[in-house]
């Protein structure tokens, strides 16, 4: 979810409008997804990195996103949406963790659609994690396969995305689930975030039914999208 403070700028409001503006599309896009039977969605929301922006920003960033859980959870509830974090939990400010663990809890049981938040999320330290957890596991090398890995995590249990989108104009996947996204297929727009809205979510989808996916295997019979 790029652009919200490039959104503010054109627009002469500070960079904290931006990620309010965010906020509201991200709820409209978890709705739309939730209306198209859409099981899985993950929404980038701050990644190790972010740790480098001014410390008055981050600040920023975690109230609002304690004030949207608590905000959006009734309805979350409701949509029977469970909510899943992806990223060192542990390592945030104490309102916002304790914000989503009991998110987690209330929506636990819900099966309409998950909704993973990266959350203090890196790619390669997830990897790097994953190996980590196996080898604590006592389980020899040679069992470490892609299969067995894949176990150890964060999104253990889900199937690998399908589509990766990113908006704003920038053509990098910035440590986004990289072991996970290494048959995805990517959709780049230059929309900012904020703009990103039910009707550009569908032109991605519209984008990505007309791709072939054959998985590597050139003279397999190619997955055609409905």
């Amino acid at each position: 979810m790029d652009g919200n403070g490039r959104w503010a700028k054109v627009r002469n409001l500070p960079r904290s409008e931006g990620h309010r503006a965010g906020t509201e599309a991200a709820r409209a896009i978890v709705e739309e997804c939730l209306a198209l039977g859409i099981a899985y969605l993950t929404l980038y929301t701050f990644s190790r990195e972010n740790w480098k922006r001014p410390a008055e920003e981050v600040r920023f960033l975690f109230d609002l996103l304690v004030d949207f859980i608590t905000r959006e959870l009734p309805d979350l509830e409701k949509m029977g949406v469970r909510m899943q974090i992806l990223g060192e939990l542990a390592e945030l400010p104490f309102a916002a963790r304790k914000t989503l663990e009991h998110a987690m809890n209330r929506t636990a049981g819900n099966d309409k659609m998950v909704l993973n938040l990266a959350l203090n999320y890196s790619g390669r330290e997830e990897i790097a994690r994953a190996c980590r957890l196996f080898m604590e596991s006592g389980r020899p090398a040679a069992e470490c396969t892609p299969e067995a890995l894949a176990d150890y995590l964060y999104t253990k249990a889900q199937p690998d995305p399908d589509l990766v989108i990113r908006t704003s104009g920038e053509e990098r996947i910035s440590n986004f689930l990289l072991f996970q996204t290494a048959y995805s297929e990517f959709y780049f727009t230059d929309t900012l975030w904020p703009d990103f809205s039910p009707a550009s979510l569908h032109q991605a989808l519209a984008a990505y039914a007309v791709r072939v996916r054959r998985f590597g295997a050139l003279d397999a019979e190619p997955e055609r999208q409905p």
